[in-house]
């Protein structure tokens, strides 16, 4: 038994930040689904997690939601993104009704000017409106940090927007990917470095004195309402994929569907990425953790200790500090080195 990703590639536009595989047209969702399902009915469950992400899933007609659900055997957390402005009462029915019991909702901030510089369609009571409608007792709100023009005050308000309402935030830093229209014309008043570490650092403060524990760099949970999945990910396990642009991770082979919608519809193979889950891949997904890696090598732990502020040590368990996170890259490249 193993976990599950299943990929949605459509959404209703593009953010300008954003560089996940989507597409705008919904001619194909039929298409699309069947083909889920039929990938899906010659695979063994049940799945040990599983997590529909995208896109926005939650742009999927109902009754096509509904027929995806049922071919999805999930024994455990069950997780489906959506975004607020396609949160309608026939999808919080689809998924309840499909074994959906984790609802993660792309929030990214609720001051109006924020939304806007980042190509967010609904204002704040959209998305209040849409976490009225959702299942209460196991939801994840996504926030964004270093917005052009965010600063403290703001994001202190969206942050405890989110701490009235759910058990799990994840707080991710916004990054110029390449292939963006943010990173082909960055937007003004992009904060800098030292403003971004500040916001970061902030928002970590501000989520652990109102209960939210870190587990991981940009994630902060109640206590039991950590993501199984995404933990599954960083503990190196395996996962099964299904989807253009997903990666799936089995039987000690990592693999990826190429970035395009009508070979996944003609049945083209997964490629082959090669083996996975070696010492270092393990060091660098468990770093990643607020639990850190055990089993470090001498080496990796004399640079630990030359690290000072960036890394802790204690017996053969290396973690980063919240600076150290700041500059997990580099850090862990350091360690690895």
């Amino acid at each position: 038994m193993t976990s599950l990703y299943l990929h949605i590639p459509f959404c209703r536009s593009k953010c300008p930040y954003c560089d996940f595989y989507s597409l705008c047209d919904f001619s194909q969702q039929a298409a699309y689904v069947n083909r889920c399902v039929e990938i899906l009915q010659a695979q063994q469950g049940p799945w040990r997690t599983a997590y529909i992400g995208g896109g926005t899933p939650s742009v999927l007609a109902p009754e096509l939601l509904a027929r995806l659900l049922a071919a999805i055997d999930c024994e455990g957390e069950f997780t489906i993104e959506c975004n607020p402005t396609s949160v309608t009462r026939e999808f919080s029915r689809a998924i309840q009704e499909g074994g959906v019991n984790r609802v993660s909702l792309g929030v990214q901030s609720v001051i109006p000017s924020e939304r806007k510089v980042l190509g967010r369609s609904g204002d704040p009571d959209t998305v209040a409106r849409a976490i009225e409608l959702l299942p209460k007792t196991n939801l994840s709100l996504d926030v964004m940090l270093g917005i052009p023009g965010q600063t403290r005050q703001s994001a202190e308000k969206t942050l405890s927007f989110c701490a009235r309402h759910a058990h799990h935030i994840s707080a991710y830093l916004l990054k110029l990917e390449p292939g963006t229209p943010f990173a082909a014309y960055p937007p003004a008043h992009l904060p800098d470095d030292d403003l971004q570490a500040d916001l970061y650092l902030f928002a970590c403060d501000w989520l652990e004195a109102h209960g939210f524990a870190q587990y991981e760099i940009s994630n902060f949970a109640h206590p039991g309402h950590e993501s199984r999945h995404n933990l599954n990910y960083w503990h190196c396990g395996e996962y099964f994929a299904i989807g253009p642009a997903a990666h799936g991770f089995t039987h000690g082979r990592r693999w990826h569907y190429p970035r395009e919608l009508a070979s996944f519809l003609r049945g083209a193979p997964p490629l082959d990425d090669g083996p996975g889950g070696d010492f270092e891949e393990r060091a660098m997904l468990a770093l990643r953790l607020n639990e850190g890696f055990s089993g470090a090598t001498e080496g990796m732990l004399e640079r630990a200790r030359a690290l000072p502020g960036y890394a802790e040590v204690n017996k053969d368990c290396i973690k980063l500090t919240r600076e150290g996170f700041l500059l997990s890259n580099t850090i862990i490249g350091k360690l690895l080195d």
